[in-house]
């Protein structure tokens, strides 16, 4: 059976097992880059890179992007990052179709270690309606606060 998991969910995992091989007084970091042909005749890359510091906070990334002759193109990449400060994790996507039309959206959630409090944003763009945004903050308990 094959499993398939999210960008966002394969960086923090990818962050998770990387970092869990550097012990806590070290810093490191580990990344791999793949590029290969697709089917659609372009090229697809895709890339991974993690890193721990010595105060044990971590990041990850994954992404993956392709390339098509036919003009056409997309990406998709997630994060995940967490130290003494708090966390934040991202994914999103990106595309053009062969017309030069783009679509894009983005989320991301980010905690304070020191409050518990958080924000949880959302951003897509389509090239013949434009932009738009929005942001939700919460308390530490799940409440809706004014974000600042």
């Amino acid at each position: 059976m094959k499993r398939v998991l999210s960008l966002s969910t394969s960086a923090a995992l990818a962050g998770v097992l990387l970092a869990a091989a550097f012990t806590a007084t070290q810093a490191g970091a580990a990344s791999r880059h793949v590029v290969r042909p697709n089917a659609a005749g372009g090229t697809t890359a895709t890339n991974m890179r993690a890193v721990r510091g010595p105060g044990g906070g971590y990041a990850a990334r994954a992404g993956t992007t392709s390339v098509n002759p036919d003009g056409s193109a997309s990406h998709r990449s997630g994060f995940a990052a967490a130290g003494t400060r708090g966390s934040a994790e991202s994914s999103g996507s990106a595309s053009r179709d062969a017309s030069g039309n783009v679509t894009q959206s983005r989320s991301t959630t980010a905690t304070s270690a020191a409050t518990g409090n958080s924000v949880q944003s959302s951003t897509s763009y389509n090239s013949a309606t434009g932009l738009t945004h929005s942001a939700t903050c919460y308390s530490a308990a799940g409440a809706v606060i004014p974000c600042r």
